[in-house]
């Protein structure tokens, strides 16, 4: 089973994730989940946003790919976690994007440089130095 790891009282991330954690991050408050993985991608979860919407989850899809995340990229993510109600779980198929991304979000709201942000997730291996 993929580990759902809390970051802070506002943001989750894990990997792809089953009905059952669906539930039981519903049953624990969460209001959201923001899903990284294109449609695509294998192993994904059959009618996910139906599964999350049904159980009273704002969802939304937005696929994202490390390789090509730039300032703006990012800043398209950022606003939509801004928007999602909290707690919300980021989501894609091993967590490596979902811990980026939110490095990268916690980073540059504490007022550091997305370039250097940026950085930090390259120096920890979870984006490519081929950004």
């Amino acid at each position: 089973m993929i580990t759902v790891r809390k970051i802070n009282d506002e943001l989750a991330i894990a990997g792809q994730i089953t009905v059952d954690q669906l539930k039981h991050l519903a049953d624990n408050g969460y209001k959201s989940v923001l899903n990284l993985r294109s449609p695509d991608e294998k192993s994904s979860l059959d009618d996910e946003q139906e599964k999350v919407e049904l159980l009273g989850l704002q969802y939304i899809n937005f696929p994202t790919n490390l390789e090509e995340i730039d300032h703006q990229a990012a800043l398209d993510v950022f606003e939509i976690i801004n928007q999602l109600p909290k707690p919300t779980l980021i989501h894609c198929d091993n967590s490596i994007r979902s811990a980026a991304i939110v490095l990268l979000y916690i980073s540059t709201k504490q007022g550091i440089t997305f370039e250097k942000a940026l950085q930090q997730t390259i120096n920890l291996g979870l984006i490519s130095s081929d950004v």
